[in-house]
């Protein structure tokens, strides 16, 4: 896969030490960043190296013309683990896996384009699908130098996380896919009706129904929903996970772009058998790890992975979709001892 536009990012010795100050909770809340922006990145940025194995960094660096926002942890020589975040979150969904994982690899969760803190530059004219973040990933990935990596595949995070997989088979050292879907099986009915409705036929009626459907699932009741079901206790769950959400996709056009990926999603269904193929070819070492109460990628979706892989390893949690937010000590310790 080649970008369809040329990476114009730093050399990665640079980009590996540039950061931004990190941004408290309380301000996130208060809606500093939101209304403020997070300005030029050129401007922004600082640099500095890290002083501590488990402390979190925050860093935004240039590629496919995109200023992709980050979070980095670790050491910069330790094996790079690539944390792909899902809808309608983003690197802030691994804020408390990545201190857990830091003393053994270096972990990098970008934003994805129209999600956390990732800026958009209008001029660009993003082309808001699938295959354009993807390409943007990628050059992210090139943009800091990353020729292997163990990939976290989560929801949206799993089709990009795919697509780097089929174009540099040899950069993946393993893969995490918690919720992230590869098969047909894994689509839960109730969850995925309107959208397939829409793709049989994609008639003026169909397409009112499953737009009124995704922005229902874009209101602040809508992402809270999706974080709670099926979670025994949903205490458990930080209010600052959904409140952000709900911000960001609130952001002006930010609801027509969420359309937009949702309607191409069809796009990932049509690629299954190309990732089924590698899965087969590469037998690439797997946990998929899972919260079996997800009503959109449901259980079948992570047994699935031992027709092509058999030596995968699948673990079913008592959590719902966004399954870090309840068992991140578990999946933790999952991934050290499956690494």
């Amino acid at each position: 896969m080649r970008h369809a536009h040329g990476s114009d990012a730093p050399a990665p010795r640079l980009a590996q030490a540039t950061h931004l100050a990190q941004a408290t909770r309380r301000h996130v809340l208060a809606g500093g960043i939101l209304t403020a922006g997070l300005g030029a990145a050129g401007a922004a940025e600082t640099r500095r190296r890290p002083s501590a194995a488990d402390e979190v960094r925050h860093g935004m660096i240039r590629a496919d013309g995109v200023n992709v926002f980050y979070r980095e942890a670790g050491r910069l020589d330790a094996p790079a683990f690539l944390l792909l975040h899902g809808f309608a979150n983003s690197s802030f969904y691994f804020r408390h896996l990545m201190p857990k994982l830091a003393d053994r690899f270096r972990l990098i969760a970008p934003d994805l384009p129209s999600f956390g803190f990732t800026e958009v530059p209008d001029e660009r004219a993003y082309i808001y699908d699938f295959a354009s973040l993807s390409r943007t990933i990628e050059a992210f990935v090139d943009a800091l130098g990353l020729d292997r990596y163990i990939l976290y595949t989560f929801d949206y995070g799993a089709p990009v996380g795919w697509d780097l997989a089929l174009a540099h088979p040899d950069r993946v050292a393993g893969i995490v896919s918690q919720n992230g879907n590869a098969y047909l099986d894994g689509l839960g009915e109730a969850a995925w009706a309107p959208l397939r409705a829409y793709w049989a036929n994609p008639n003026e009626a169909a397409n009112a129904a499953v737009n009124a459907a995704i922005r229902a699932r874009m209101t602040f009741d809508g992402v809270k929903a999706a974080y709670t079901h099926g979670v025994p206790d949903p205490s458990r769950i930080e209010p600052e996970a959904y409140t952000l959400d709900a911000a960001i996709l609130a952001r002006p056009g930010n609801a027509d772009r969420q359309v937009a990926l949702k309607l191409d999603y069809t796009r990932n269904l049509a690629r299954y058998p190309l990732i089924q193929a590698y899965f087969r070819a590469r037998r690439p070492k797997l946990l998929a790890i899972w919260g079996r109460n997800d009503p959109f990628f449901i259980p079948p979706g992570a047994e699935a992975f031992r027709r092509d892989i058999p030596e995968a390893r699948v673990t079913f949690l008592d959590a719902g979709h966004f399954a870090l937010e309840t068992n991140g000590d578990v999946i933790a310790e999952a991934i050290r001892c499956f690494f």
